[in-house]
């Protein structure tokens, strides 16, 4: 028998595979994880006590920066809670670009999921094939608004620009190209011998646990438990468009990594739906008034984002600036689990579990 010595180790806060500053303080016994600690605020910036001095307008580009990934999303939850306190209403045209913005972000993101997951166990091909079909992603959303990656694109009433010419013809083409592309995402991963057995059966978990640790987006479906906001709870325009909401049954690594492809195709069915139907014509902001102002009161909206149920949380004593501002991150909730999921593995499966959670610093943070 080889006695070992149990050892203490650091991981992050600048480990590749952490994607940011978190780090997880591991105790090893060999090569065997017997306990971890996630530390967590090395990027913590106060976004949500910044916002008690600052008009609801100036805290859109904040919600930028908590995701920086899934922008257009956090955008939307934000403006959401503060049109359904104020009763707005928005103009249709509005509503579908915010759709159509909000699904060409969620096929973003879970590129850059892709291509880095597949990066951190081993395979670099993906991610410059994942980052290539992003890019275009990018160039639209550029075309649209000035900016790549912090958009500040939605407004309280409606968005701040409309398509420009030919913009929507550009996104359709996009679309196109992406089911091939996905299809060959699949031929080069998904049935690989070597990448099935780094991921099937890691990191698995049943839906009961999941329930009881408050996880949502693919880290809940993968249990077989079909909730999905934009299902569940229609918000936008989500109730006008069919798609499925794609679940597993074995809680690992594998189904998660499944349904987010799964879900990169469910998207682009709803913007084919919605290219076809977008009106010819039409306002991009609603009524609103010059000082927006929220009646005294509080509500609390939520959302599916890519990586889950992002929540926004508003009390106003009706002032142009919230009396206090709280948002359900889907990336802190769903770190939650890690140390459950790491006891009891090998150091070689921590990133396989890290990495199909899905998380984003800024999101964890805030």
């Amino acid at each position: 028998m080889i006695r070992t010595e149990e050892l203490l180790l650091n991981v992050g806060p600048q480990h590749p595979s952490t994607h940011g500053v978190f780090r997880i303080i591991v105790k090893i016994d060999g090569e065997v994880i017997t306990e971890a600690t996630p530390v967590m605020g090395y990027l913590h910036r106060g976004t949500e006590k910044l916002a008690e001095n600052l008009n609801f307008t100036q805290i859109i580009p904040y919600t930028d920066r908590m995701d920086y990934v899934s922008a257009m999303t956090n955008n939307y939850v934000l403006c959401h809670a503060v049109e359904k306190m104020m009763g707005l209403e928005i103009p249709e045209r509005a509503e579908f670009m915010r759709l159509i913005v909000m699904e060409m972000q969620r096929v973003a993101s879970h590129l850059v999921w892709w291509g880095t997951y597949l990066l951190d166990i081993g395979a670099l091909s993906p991610f410059l094939y994942a980052f290539s079909d992003r890019e275009r992603i990018l160039g639209l959303f550029n075309e649209l608004c000035g900016a790549r990656l912090t958009y500040n694109y939605m407004r309280v009433g409606g968005v701040k620009w409309d398509a420009p010419d030919g913009w929507i013809d550009r996104v359709r083409t996009f679309v196109k190209d992406m089911y091939n592309r996905l299809d060959e995402y699949h031929n080069l991963v998904s049935g690989n011998e070597i990448f099935l057995s780094r991921i099937k059966g890691i990191g698995q978990y049943d839906a009961q646990t999941a329930i009881d640790y408050g996880l949502s987006g693919a880290n809940l479906r993968c249990t077989g438990v079909q909730w999905d906001l934009r299902k569940a709870e229609p918000y936008s325009l989500y109730d006008r468009f069919q798609f499925d909401v794609p679940v597993g049954k074995n809680g690992d690594c594998f189904d998660r990594y499944e349904i987010r492809m799964a879900e990169i195709t469910q998207s682009l069915r709803i913007l084919e739906q919605a290219l076809e139907q977008f009106p010819g014509e039409g306002e991009t902001m609603g009524k609103v008034p010059r000082v927006i102002r929220p009646p005294a009161g509080e509500i609390y909206v939520r959302i599916e984002s890519p990586r889950g149920e992002i929540g926004c949380h508003i009390v106003s004593k009706g002032k142009a600036e919230p009396y206090r501002l709280k948002f359900r991150r889907p990336s802190f909730v769903n770190l939650q689990i890690l140390p459950k999921l790491l006891v009891g593995e090998s150091m070689t499966n921590l990133v396989t579990i890290l990495g199909g959670i899905d998380i984003v610093l800024g999101e964890v943070d805030c």
